[in-house]
């Protein structure tokens, strides 16, 4: 009990606060109407049932001027059904996607800051893995799912105090003989309708609690297909260029099994729901008759109040197996909400760990100074271990300066620089005011215009098409300049070579003081990679360069180095 008490507790410390926010009136005015709606539901179930006994008691009577009044009053149930069913769906579906769109910018907001949607996916454990999935497709489940289960069950609530009333009405005193031993028992059709749902209930739950741990597998497993089909899709170049197509069949053919396992495991699950479920279904339709009969055989009651009491008995057992009929979302839902908590669990946890280190950390500052200064600053890696000497260097405007030692630990200096990488000691000070330009391997362009993807992260209105046209010339690619307004996935459609010259021209038009060059030119010959970055020291003249490469070439056009 305590473990489900800790879960929605977490779930609504995560998700609750929607109802604090600063749309909080209109969201608690909804939340009335829902359940006012809701109340209107349950009244015209009722009465629905009281037509029902009077169509039926008119019926038994024979009388036509009955039927012909209960067909009014039909008419009148149909026009109010339709309109509190209508608003009904309207107001719950606007609670809906206000609610999965407030947790989703909560749970975007805090992954995709200060780098964290980078600094997670250096973490060990696997609450992290399938972002996308966890916000697309969990968030919906989590908020959507809590509230049609949390509307369920407060309809069945009041249906059960409803037709409670009605059932223990109709039930009357009936007197159980035992020999010599009379047992008078009030309401029996009542304690019959709730005995027969407890025991459902019980033996439900029992058939169904495999179905959780089944469809959270279930779910992981389809994560990790799609994972592998967009990391196929992304790297399809590289795999088509290497003959790599069997490897990535057989992957993809393994994780698919994987879903093939867990889909037997949830069927399995499915199974025994349905054994039980069908079973359950075929025995409270009879039911209700066999034990409300003796009373209308017996006289006791009128044609209309045997169908009124089968109806509020089906009624009151339907809500009270609200447990049973919801077994299956219970668990989607679960699952789902787990997947949300454990990847916002992930963030909070690399929180913990950066705030953990407190000195034994790098700490990045803006400070008044005119150059890039680096004090006592050494890399680490996540578990302690040393990465590099201790760095005391001063780097002025201006300058270039080569990146001289391996690769990968330059490129955490860079991280470093950017706030990324906090593993380590020692501080960076970064002159304030002045921006700061990171030339990764492969630049990011996003499937817009070539205009809006050169652009980025800067809107297109931010720079002159004319400009840009210019610098496409400088780097040699004149012939990009007609495609310009054209939309295409571009990562796909152009070469390294045309991608890093971009990524060049984004630098020209962005113009940084510090520009922080992570072998992003080095799909180019040689020669051209020298000729570029002295483009770049020719049109940013006061910018600090520094560089990782490994072109002798390129090492040449810099003025001193830097090792680790």
């Amino acid at each position: 009990m305590n473990h489900q008490e800790n879960f929605f507790i977490k779930f609504m410390r995560l998700a609750g606060p929607f109802w604090r926010s600063k749309n909080s009136f209109i969201i608690w005015a909804e939340t009335v109407l829902l359940i006012g709606l809701t109340v209107m539901q349950i009244e015209l179930a009722v009465y629905i049932t009281q037509w029902n006994a009077a169509l039926f008691d008119a019926i038994e009577q024979r009388s036509m001027a009955g039927v012909k009044t209960q067909a009014v009053v039909l008419m009148l149930i149909f026009i109010g059904s339709i309109t509190i069913t209508t608003v009904h769906l309207i107001v719950k579906r606007r609670l809906l996607i206000g609610w999965r769109t407030w947790l989703t910018e909560k749970v975007i907001a805090k992954w995709i800051e200060r780098g964290r949607h980078y600094q997670i996916t250096l973490l060990s454990q696997n609450d992290h893995d399938n972002p996308d999935g966890r916000i697309a497709e969990d968030i919906r489940i989590a908020t959507e799912d809590a509230i049609a289960l949390s509307h369920s069950l407060f309809y069945c609530l009041l249906m059960l105090a409803s037709f409670a009333q009605i059932l223990w009405g109709i039930s009357g005193r009936v007197v159980f003989e035992f020999g010599s031993v009379s047992i008078p028992v009030l309401g029996y059709l009542v304690w019959i309708a709730i005995s027969y749902s407890i025991c459902a209930s019980i033996f439900g739950w029992w058939m169904g609690k495999p179905m959780t741990s089944a469809t959270h597998s279930r779910q992981t497993q389809e994560a990790n297909f799609r994972h592998d089909l967009i990391d196929i899709q992304n790297h399809s170049q590289a795999i088509a260029f290497i003959r790599g197509e069997i490897n990535e069949k057989e992957r993809l053919l393994d994780s698919f099994r994987a879903i093939i396992a867990s889909y037997a495991e949830q069927t399995t699950s499915w199974i025994r729901i349905q054994i039980f479920t069908s079973g359950y279904s075929v025995a409270s339709m009879a039911l209700p008759i066999l034990v409300a009969s003796p009373r209308y055989i017996a006289g006791a009651i009128s044609l209309g109040m045997l169908i009124q009491s089968v109806q509020a008995f089906q009624h009151m057992v339907s809500a009270l197996s609200w447990p049973v009929d919801n077994m299956a979302q219970i668990a989607t839902w679960r699952t789902s909400v787990e997947r949300v908590l454990g990847f916002m669990n992930a963030l909070d946890h690399l929180e913990r760990d950066i705030s953990d280190l407190n000195a034994r950390q790098i700490h990045v500052n803006e400070a008044n100074v005119s150059a890039l200064k680096f004090n006592n600053v050494r890399l680490e890696g996540q578990e302690g271990e040393k990465l590099s000497s201790v760095v005391n260097h001063q780097i002025n405007a201006g300058e270039h300066v080569l990146i001289a030692d391996q690769a990968n630990n330059g490129a955490k200096l860079f991280k470093a620089i950017a706030g990324l990488w906090p593993w380590g000691s020692g501080q960076i000070e970064i002159p304030a005011g002045q921006a700061t330009f990171f030339m990764p391997p492969k630049p990011y362009l996003p499937a817009k215009s070539l205009f809006e993807a050169i652009c980025y992260p800067k809107a297109k209105a931010a720079f002159d098409q004319v400009e840009v046209e210019k610098k496409l010339e400088q780097v040699g690619q004149k012939a990009l300049i007609n495609q310009l307004n054209r939309v295409d996935a571009w990562a796909d459609v152009l070469s390294n070579e045309q991608q890093q010259c971009l990524g060049l021209v984004r630098a020209l038009l962005h113009r940084p003081q510090w520009i922080f060059v992570q072998e992003a030119l080095d799909s180019l010959p040689p020669d051209d990679e020298a000729k570029m970055l002295k483009l770049l020291a020719h049109e940013l003249p006061h910018a600090g360069i520094l560089t990782i490469t490994h072109q002798p070439v390129a090492q040449a056009f810099h003025q001193r180095k830097l090792k680790l």
